[in-house]
């Protein structure tokens, strides 16, 4: 059974998603700027991110440092939901130009704001809320230490596996893994026949339906799956082994939505970081731990990973999975993806 707080957590991802009000830590009730629907709302305040908080001339660098921070801002009138969606959404920027006056107010619990704009990414939705909309009736409730406890990756399980040959290679077997507060399943194929005794060749392949399933030119996220299978069929057919983990973190971690919103922005001009930090979410937010724990329930402790992010093989060793080798993908650009794949070089650290 999933633990109270983890219930709660889950309890409020839905209320955002359908646009109810929700209250963190018994601070002010908040209401999605993006999915809220309450007619005829106001509120004085908004909580913004500091990446909007630049664009309305809000924020100083060392905010403007972590663009999915909070911000609390008011307006010389009260927002409603219309001015509300225009704050939050900058693909609307060009056709509602935002109408200040705007000043920033001091946040009084800075972790409780954090946590808010936390769940509005894990909700898939803009990280954008009125702040005392002046709704009464049912509102769901959550604090820090409920989300701290959704986080644990002891609450996820394997859920079933079953024998699943594939085109790279017919001796294969996936593996499902479900936390039941959790709607992201996650899974695993083991290519070849697992054996202790070698370190398997690993790919931590974060889900992509454009690239994976659609066949986008925009990023390498296909090429690099069907080259990571392929790999380790090699490995299987010389006695080792290799364990793709499919990870439900769309966009790294932003979800599908704000992902294409993200792509609306780089036909702007922005690159893949900007493009996300101007939606006030993190340039990474996948989550690691989850992959550790998988690997932990699998009784996989040393791997040799496929990946150019060096990042990556810190972040599991920081959670105590032993990363014996890199291994590097080698993959040639398209016309489509070449700036894309400069800014995985030259912002995120990606060894191309």
């Amino acid at each position: 059974m999933p633990s109270p707080g983890a219930r709660r957590v889950a309890l409020v991802l839905d209320a955002l998603r359908h646009g109810w009000p929700i209250r963190v830590g018994g601070g002010a009730v908040l209401l999605a700027a993006e999915t809220g629907f309450a007619s005829g709302v106001v509120a004085p305040r908004m909580l913004i991110s500091a990446a909007r908080a630049v664009t309305l001339k809000l924020a100083n660098q060392r905010e403007a440092a972590v663009p999915e921070a909070p911000v609390l801002i008011r307006a010389a009138e009260p927002f409603d939901l219309e001015t509300a969606r225009a704050v939050a959404d900058p693909a609307l920027d060009l056709v509602h130009p935002l109408k200040g006056p705007f000043a920033a107010e001091h946040i009084d619990d800075v972790e409780v704001a954090r946590t808010a704009m936390e769940l509005a990414r894990l909700a898939g939705i803009l990280p954008a809320f009125l702040v005392d909309p002046g709704l009464e009736g049912d509102i769901q409730n959550v604090s820090p230490a409920d989300l701290a406890e959704w986080k644990d990756t002891r609450r996820l399980q394997i859920a079933s596996r079953a024998r699943l040959p594939v085109a790279a290679c017919e001796e294969a077997e996936i593996v499902a893994f479900r936390a039941l507060d959790d709607l992201r399943e996650h899974v695993a194929l083991v290519i070849g026949v697992q054996d202790g005794d070698r370190p398997p060749l690993v790919r931590l392949h974060s889900e992509c339906l454009t690239g994976d399933i659609l066949g986008s030119l925009k990023c390498d996220c296909g090429p690099q799956l069907d080259a990571a299978l392929r790999a380790m069929a090699q490995e299987a057919g010389k006695g080792g082994w290799g364990v793709l983990l499919y990870l439900r973190q769309e966009g790294r971690g932003i979800g599908l939505v704000n992902k294409l919103r993200a792509y609306r922005l780089q036909d702007q001009g922005f690159d893949t970081v900007d493009a996300n930090n101007r939606l006030g979410l993190p340039t990474e937010a996948r989550d690691f731990p989850v992959a550790a724990r998988m690997l932990e329930l699998l009784g996989v402790h040393s791997i040799r990973l496929m990946t150019n992010n060096p990042a990556k093989v810190a972040a599991l060793r920081e959670v105590g999975v032993d990363v014996v080798e890199r291994v590097p993908h080698r993959l040639p650009p398209n016309p489509h993806n070449v700036r894309y794949l400069k800014t995985k070089r030259d912002r995120t650290g990606h060894l191309l």
